[in-house]
């Protein structure tokens, strides 16, 4: 691919079975609907229970690694190398375990560049334990996001519209790896750094695109300063990574494909107006739900879900921080997923939990991708 070629993102939505389902994409990529090399990404949304102990997670991630590596002719290993995977635990309430694959090659002959989804994506280093969940995670977030939005095209922050990253956690053995340096970490509460990481990472997100200023943020930020936050960025954490993986959405006229990003952020877990907004941006007309032309045309809605940490929803308690049986972010997202849920008909729906940082505090970003013309085909497998 030259510099001059222009460059069309796909977006296929795959139903899993199980957290180790490929079969979908198998039959995708046989299909001859997306080469194999032109995969860039995949979210997943998995059935676990989205805390430290959840490894449906790493799970999904080797089976595709493993199911991928035949078609790309190499490694596992350097299957994830070259794929970033997102995987994203818990599917409480009525939302569906799928995949969200996004595809990145040539656009056919004589198209005409025009703004449009585009995508990016970018690994940091990989980080010690004592760097999770601090400045050093903040910087190297915010020079891998700048590397995906250089590799997308995409020059004006004002553009992108979604930041997916995976970030790591840590656990006991890593501590006390710590330790033995001489180390000291940011907990010693393997679920808490699940929280410390994301907010650093997010962070790290709002640094680059200029949604914080570098002097405002340090170590002591970090899941504090809950003003600090990204409009744009989804962080989740995971046992089965040491490094930050980067996937940036936005909108380049470099490229011609045919679907186009928007968001909007929720300010609690029941904005409905926030979504309505987002879809209208993206060209979908919202008269009560979505009816299935409309439908039809809508290949993502990407979303934070987190529980305020004032126990109130405008006004009313809610008991999601004080339930001991389920943790409160799966509340959340059974909740968020709900309200979109609603809205779109569908709920096949990339709903995330843990939003530190993540816009305002019981609230958070919500994006949709979004076919500009009634599909040829379903893109649903």
């Amino acid at each position: 691919m030259t510099r001059d070629t222009i460059r069309r993102c796909d977006v296929f939505r795959l139903p899993t079975a199980h957290p180790g389902d490929t079969s979908g994409l198998l039959a995708l990529i046989a299909s001859g609907a997306v080469a194999a090399t032109d995969i860039r990404a995949i979210f997943g949304k998995t059935e676990g229970n989205g805390c430290v102990n959840d490894f449906t997670r790493a799970y999904a991630v080797s089976a595709l690694q493993n199911a991928l590596s035949g078609p790309l002719g190499c490694s596992p290993a350097e299957v994830g190398q070259r794929i970033a995977m997102v995987m994203s635990g818990g599917t409480e309430g009525g939302l569906s375990p799928h995949l969200l694959v996004f595809a990145a090659g040539d656009a056919p002959a004589g198209s005409t560049p025009t703004p449009s989804l585009a995508i990016g994506s970018a690994f940091t280093r990989t980080f010690q334990p004592e760097e999770i969940g601090r400045i050093a995670q903040i910087e190297a977030t915010a020079e891998a996001v700048a590397s995906a939005m250089a590799q997308a095209g995409i020059t004006r922050p004002d553009d992108v519209h979604y930041v997916q990253v995976k970030c790591p956690l840590l656990t006991g053995d890593r501590t006390m790896e710590a330790a033995a340096r001489g180390q000291s970490v940011v907990t010693g509460d393997t679920y808490k750094s699940m929280g410390y990481s994301r907010g650093a990472s997010a962070l790290g997100v709002a640094l680059a695109l200029g949604e914080a200023a570098r002097e405002a943020l340090d170590d002591t930020v970090v899941c504090h300063r809950l003003d600090l936050w990204s409009g744009r960025a989804s962080t989740s954490a995971g046992i089965e990574l040491m490094h930050n993986e980067v996937v940036v959405l936005g909108n380049s006229d470099t490229w011609a494909s045919d679907a186009i990003i928007a968001h909007r952020v929720m300010r609690d877990a029941i904005d409905l107006p926030a979504v309505i907004g987002a879809l209208a941006d993206a060209g979908l007309a919202v008269s009560g739900q979505l009816d299935d032309a409309a439908r039809d045309r809508l290949l993502a809605v990407l979303a934070k879900a987190d529980p305020s940490s004032t126990g109130r929803i405008r006004g009313v308690r809610h008991i999601m921080l004080d339930d001991s049986d389920i943790n409160a972010t799966r509340h959340a997202r059974a909740l968020v997923g709900g309200v979109l849920a609603g809205v779109v008909g569908r709920t096949d729906l990339f709903i995330s939990g843990g939003a530190e940082h993540q816009g305002p505090d019981g609230g958070g970003p919500v994006a949709v991708i979004v076919r500009r013309s009634a599909p040829v085909e379903p893109r649903t497998m």
